[in-house]
């Protein structure tokens, strides 16, 4: 596919400065990018690259538009532009949309238009395909689901009994949307398995990364709001409400009933207790243990930095000590009182 700077701009209602026939074929960064590439500087400190980069088009702010003298796009947010262009060059190896023989279909499912199937997958009694879907190989839906229009189903995901899934979702290889979540009641010397009977609930526009896990839900159901993100290796569990536009990064957790709010950004190997709620507008730092609500919007940190493991020795010897300091200072404080 090629498209011409004119046309790139006219799609997305920008402006340009250039050769309007220029055309390019697919992108690529400023220091790799040869003539039929497009790229784009976000970030200032990298301007020094505009002097020495072969790229046929710059997406541009127009604060530094000025920089750069080749065809340009000028766009107030460069990044999310380059993220929209950059979506007209993704490729898909299912654009025949066919059904491939080896899939097992039952006869109760419902298929929708252009969609596609991949080898050895499994579609249960009941679910139900919307248009232009696309499963890869080996994806397994189980009885009862509903799977919306315009999504992409990597190969190995597994969908289980009566999720639904909304519009233009993206669920990547070898997640798992609808595993029972971890109730267990104690019954004197042994463990009974707490049957976990509600599903899963996926809004429109969301993406789950490479083997994150979703529970279903014990009785209600798991729920992630429209514009949910989650990257790779993420645990949802059971009965968790996640707020629209809010993304996770890598390794995070959120232990059952918890409910996070819409717009929040959650960093890499956050966890958070059960039964919790964190408002929206919320920023939690990379590594961060959230062990009580958040009602107010902000961003929050803990874990100590990293440091010297004779200093952290160090320092793990005080924080045994705080409890007694601040005893004392309370005793202090007391007897500084009555003076």
């Amino acid at each position: 596919m090629k498209i011409s700077l004119d046309e790139l701009a006219r799609r997305f209602n920008s402006k340009f400065s250039g050769n309007p026939n220029h055309q390019v074929n697919a992108v690529a960064a400023l220091d790799s990018a040869d003539t039929n590439h497009i790229s784009f500087l976000a970030n200032s400190k990298y301007s020094s690259l505009l002097k020495t980069t072969r790229a046929g088009i710059v997406i541009l702010s127009p604060e530094n538009s000025n920089s750069f003298h080749g065809n340009k796009i000028i766009d107030k947010y460069p990044y999310v532009m380059f993220a929209k262009v950059a979506a007209l060059f993704q490729k898909s190896k299912n654009t025949l949309r066919e059904v491939h023989p080896s899939a097992v279909i039952s006869d109760s499912a419902v298929i929708g238009k252009d969609v596609a199937i991949g080898a050895f997958s499994v579609i249960g009694d009941n679910t139900v395909i919307c248009d232009d879907t696309v499963l890869e190989a080996r994806v397994t839906i189980g009885y009862n689901c509903h799977i919306g229009k315009n999504c992409l189903i990597k190969p190995n995901v597994v969908i289980a009994d009566e999720c639904k899934i909304g519009d233009n979702v993206i669920l990547h290889p070898g997640c798992v949307i609808g595993a029972d979540g971890f109730g267990l009641a104690r019954d004197e010397e042994r463990w009974i398995k707490v049957p976990q009977l509600g599903a899963v609930i996926i809004g429109d526009d969301c993406e789950v990364g490479a083997n994150t896990t979703i529970d279903r839900g014990t009785m209600d159901d798991t729920v992630l709001e429209n514009d949910v993100h989650l990257d790779n290796q993420i645990q949802i569990a059971h009965n968790v409400r996640i707020g629209a536009h809010t993304v996770m990064a890598g390794c995070s957790a959120i232990a059952g009933s918890a409910k996070v709010g819409k717009n929040c950004l959650i960093g890499g190997g956050v966890g958070i207790i059960g039964h919790l709620e964190v408002c929206d507008n919320v920023t939690l730092q990379s590594m961060a243990l959230v062990t009580h609500s958040i009602k107010k919007p902000g961003s929050y940190s803990s874990v100590s930095p990293l440091q010297e493991t004779s200093h952290w020795r160090k320092s793990a010897v005080r924080i045994k000590q705080l409890d007694k300091i601040a005893k004392r200072l309370a005793r202090l404080e007391k007897q500084e009182s009555k003076k």
